[in-house]
């Protein structure tokens, strides 16, 4: 297949995922009351970050700079102080709304490092944005609580995104209630080593807002209120897992929190479309469209300009 039409196939391939979305989002509607919980929390419309207002009112996008060598997309592109700012700058000028930093790969079968690497890796890269780029709200992605604190202590209030929803670090939960920071919970099962060894479900939705409803419950438990959700695709799920939470992301609704969605260039498109992570843009747009669809307030992304064109024609869409 010459590149022409390797590119037809690929933009063909993505339009079926997203009809075919489209087609059972209303479908699914009518199954979600299983699901409904009673939570205690009032729906979270906006949450602080600092001095910042994180408003819902509109999806939000949410640009990813790895600092890592090993990421599955785009490993060892960022790891010296200009490769890193002018990746930073990258992201805001094609309009994100927040960076999402990470040091630690959490691709399935990654190497584990200890918290000193992944603090090495992290401290020159927020020295270098904070003192060029004080306004940007930043995402830490990391499990450890102590990395937590020493973000805080050094570079102020940012966002904790989370991969493991707090059961890689019994301290998580009391530090991020401690520092007051908002916290993106993800659900997974096992760690970044073992997960997809143990995607075994019985009912895949109702475990996952049972996970969410009772991790919630302890934060809350603890003061913290400012939480976000992520459902962890490619966490410990199979392809038709993964699939599966997409055309029921409306189960979330009911614990009436912020959704965040982490599908770009992942496994989960380019193993059903053909190719690799390189070639899996369209797939990626016409996941994010769906999950905008189904009640998506972040897009957690790598490639910034398209998804902002998602969020401006879902805008237009619904008249925002």
């Amino acid at each position: 297949m010459n590149n022409k039409n390797a590119i037809s196939h690929d933009k063909s391939s993505a339009l079926t995922i997203f009809f075919y979305f489209c087609s059972i989002i209303n479908e699914n509607s009518h199954h979600m009351q299983k699901y409904k919980t009673n939570p205690s929390n009032q729906k979270i419309e906006s949450i602080m970050c600092g001095k910042n207002l994180i408003s819902f009112d509109k999806p939000l996008v949410m640009g990813i700079l790895n600092l890592t060598p090993d990421s599955f997309f785009d490993g060892g592109q960022y790891i010296d102080a200009n490769s890193i700012l002018k990746r930073a700058r990258q992201i805001i000028s094609e309009g994100a709304d927040i960076i999402d930093l990470g040091a630690y790969s959490t691709r399935p079968g990654a190497k584990d490092i200890d918290v000193e690497e992944e603090w090495r890796r992290m401290q020159p890269a927020l020295a270098i944005i904070r003192k060029e780029l004080p306004d940007v709200i930043l995402s830490i992605d990391t499990f450890r609580s102590e990395l937590v604190s020493r973000v805080v202590g050094e570079f102020g209030s940012c966002i904790v995104n989370d991969i493991s929803g707090g059961t890689m670090d019994d301290h998580m939960f009391a530090t991020v209630a401690e520092l007051n920071v908002p916290y993106i919970m993800m659900h997974i099962k096992g760690t970044p080593q073992t997960m997809q060894s143990q995607a075994v479900y019985k009912d895949l939705m109702a475990e996952l807002v049972m996970f969410f409803e009772e991790r919630v419950k302890q934060l809350n438990a603890l003061g913290a209120k400012q939480i976000i959700l992520d459902p962890g695709f490619g966490f410990g799920k199979t392809l038709e897992h993964n699939y599966q939470i997409m055309s029921q992301l409306e189960a979330f609704k009911a614990l009436n929190l912020p959704l965040l969605i982490g599908i770009s260039r992942k496994s989960v498109i380019y193993k059903l479309l053909g190719g690799e992570a390189k070639d899996s843009l369209n797939g990626t747009t016409a996941l994010n469209m769906v999950a905008l669809l189904g009640g998506a307030h972040i897009l957690r992304v790598h490639d910034v300009k398209e998804a902002v064109e998602c969020v401006k024609i879902y805008n237009q869409m619904l008249m925002k």
